[in-house]
């Protein structure tokens, strides 16, 4: 655990019926990476708009699942926040029926912050120079290719599972504990392809690897001479990685729009623009009601292509 004490003093806010004491952030990722890095920004904003201490409270471990269920069994008082993301909402209870709490039922949506396409990246080593070069190869010689994932159950897997079963090819899937990893042996030639963020793959592939395309509906900045798999003619998928703020079921809904009010303010400023752009998000948000929408229509995705692959957790 990791918890670092974000606080200002706005004394306008001092009679306000909430918040009046510190704001718990959780958050399932280790300080420094780029969803730690969104928590920080978003609550260091929060902080200087409410006035209230916001506790940034670094709880990694079991893929999410043990900062997840730290909300679900929170108070429900609104100061028990969760920066969340696919793996222990929207896809944990399809891999693992018994988990410690429900995602469908134990959080309340507050905003959507952002989203941050995938992308299909292939190792130097591979002749394929396109997604068409790639899917001939694989489907020349089914299972010959490996894929890489930062892990069993993870979004760059299920994301490669549904590119797999939309084109019927077959590869052979090799999870790693994490991207560096998996980038070390994807720049070695030891797996030949792999779905990652634009932001994580930014650093690593110049000159180890290329993009092959993005799965988004347009092209990024980032890659901006990279065509989406649309344009690459896999149509429909679409893979936004989507970060959000929860909280426990049962919140007041005045809280909850405070909180959405108050963030959504936050990604409006400049620094806090110029920020996300740099680590590859698109800045999305949705309300409490939009979110649910999108958190169901995951879980219903992610369902079924878990389904449709036989997947379970070792």
């Amino acid at each position: 655990m990791h918890a670092v004490l974000l606080t200002a003093a706005l004394p306008g806010w001092a009679a306000s019926s909430y918040p009046t004491k510190p704001i718990r952030f959780i958050v399932p990722f280790t300080p420094g990476g780029s969803q730690d890095v969104i928590a920080r920004l978003v609550g260091q904003k929060v902080v200087e708009r409410v006035g209230q201490q916001v506790v940034i409270d670094n709880r990694t471990g079991a893929a999410g699942l043990i900062a997840a269920e730290l909300t679900a069994r929170a108070a429900p008082d609104g100061y028990t926040l969760f920066m969340a993301t696919a793996g222990p909402v929207t896809i944990a209870q399809s891999l693992q029926p018994k988990l410690a709490y429900q995602p469908t039922k134990d959080f309340a949506p507050v905003i959507h912050l952002v989203d941050t396409p995938m992308a299909l990246i292939a190792a130097n080593a591979l002749p394929a120079k396109s997604v068409t070069e790639l899917l001939t190869l694989a489907k020349a010689k089914p299972g010959s290719l490996n894929y890489a994932s930062v892990g069993n159950g993870s979004i760059s897997h299920l994301t490669m599972e549904l590119f797999k079963q939309q084109t019927a090819i077959s590869m052979t899937h090799v999870p790693y504990k994490g991207a560096v990893p998996a980038f070390v042996d994807l720049s070695s030639g030891q797996v030949q392809t792999m779905f990652i963020t634009t932001a994580a793959a930014h650093p690593h592939v110049a000159g180890r690897a290329r993009v092959l395309a993005v799965a988004a509906r347009k092209r990024v900045a980032s890659f901006s001479s990279t065509p989406t798999l649309g344009e690459a003619g896999v149509l429909g998928l679409e893979v936004p990685v989507w970060a959000g703020v929860l909280t426990t079921q049962g919140v007041a809904k005045p809280v909850i729009d405070l909180l959405y009010k108050e963030m959504l303010a936050t990604l409006q400023l400049p620094d806090v623009r110029q920020r996300l752009d740099q680590l590859g998000s698109e800045i999305v948000g949705d309300n409490p009601q939009a979110f649910a929408s999108v958190l169901a229509a995951d879980f219903a995705r992610w369902a079924k292509v878990i389904k449709a692959a036989n997947l379970k957790l070792d």
